[in-house]
């Protein structure tokens, strides 16, 4: 699934191709795709003729502020992607929703595993009460609230493995797989240390680790490992330098013992046995 950086990165291209262009017309391929409202001629009836004016982000959410009021809400989910190209494009075989935009130009969404969605909130209604995943989100990990203290009373209560805390969207909105593994090593932390057991100083230094490694990865343009593609269909590039993410059984860049796999709650987590010890 795209996380934080992926999401960021696709926001970003969004912010730059489509805005201020108006929305002349597009295709709903697949109809479960939208999540509010049902129909797609409702769903055109108001966005035709927009324009969008800027694009923001929450967690993983997309969220397009539209000309004439209202949003345009996007959640990739598993598989999605959002590509711009040439209306006369040959359609992806998984191709769910298709926006026109002028001089010929398309914002394409493509989803292998069909879990996207997408909602049109009319104006003056709140984004939150029609895309209701938005109530349920922590704090943004760059927002000055997120703070040690923050992330402390957040975990420290909390007798669950640290890897599965920092998975759960209402601490930090955003956070997946790939990069909880990321900053609990450079954190020197192990996957399933227990969040009433971390100390301050740890506390403090996966704090510090979860903002560097997002913002490495945004810098990077997200990580591509299965079906990730920024807006223009390119790879992102922070999978050539992860430090423990998809190695298992290579070495470790710091101590070179192999990387090791566990499954915590269903979910796979990358550490060094060494570098991220219990008297760390």
């Amino acid at each position: 699934m795209p996380e934080l950086p992926e999401v960021e990165t696709v926001r970003r291209g969004l912010d730059k191709l489509t805005t201020k262009q108006t929305i002349e017309g597009g295709e709903v391929l697949l109809q479960r795709t939208l999540a509010y409202p049902l129909s797609s001629t409702e769903f055109f009836l108001y966005l035709v003729g927009n324009s969008i004016a800027s694009w923001d982000r929450r967690g993983k959410y997309l969220i397009a502020r539209l000309s004439s009021g209202g949003w345009l809400g996007v959640h990739l989910r598993m598989t999605g992607q959002l590509l711009w190209v040439n209306q006369d494009t040959p359609l992806q075989k998984h191709t769910r929703i298709r926006l026109f935009f002028p001089d010929s130009q398309e914002l394409r969404f493509v989803d292998t595993r069909t879990f996207g969605k997408f909602w049109l909130v009319p104006p003056e209604v709140a984004p939150e009460t029609i895309i209701t995943g938005l109530q349920k989100l922590g704090l943004e990990p760059f927002e000055p609230k997120f703070t040690p203290d923050y992330l402390a009373q957040k975990i420290n209560k909390r007798r669950r493995p640290i890897k599965t805390l920092l998975l759960e969207q209402n601490i930090i909105a955003g956070m997946g797989n790939i990069y909880a593994d990321e900053a609990l090593f450079k954190s020197g932390i192990k996957p399933d240390v227990l969040g009433t057991d971390l100390k301050e100083t740890q506390i403090q230094k996966l704090h510090s680790t979860i903002v560097e490694v997002l913002q490495t990865a945004i810098d990077k343009g997200g990580t591509t490992f299965s079906d990730f593609l920024n807006l223009l269909g390119v790879n992102g590039n922070y999978g050539d330098t992860a430090w423990v993410y998809g190695r298992k059984g290579e070495p470790c860049k710091v101590c070179q013992t192999p990387i090791e796999k566990i499954k915590l709650s269903g979910r796979s987590c990358h550490f060094c046995p060494s570098c991220q010890s219990e008297t760390n």
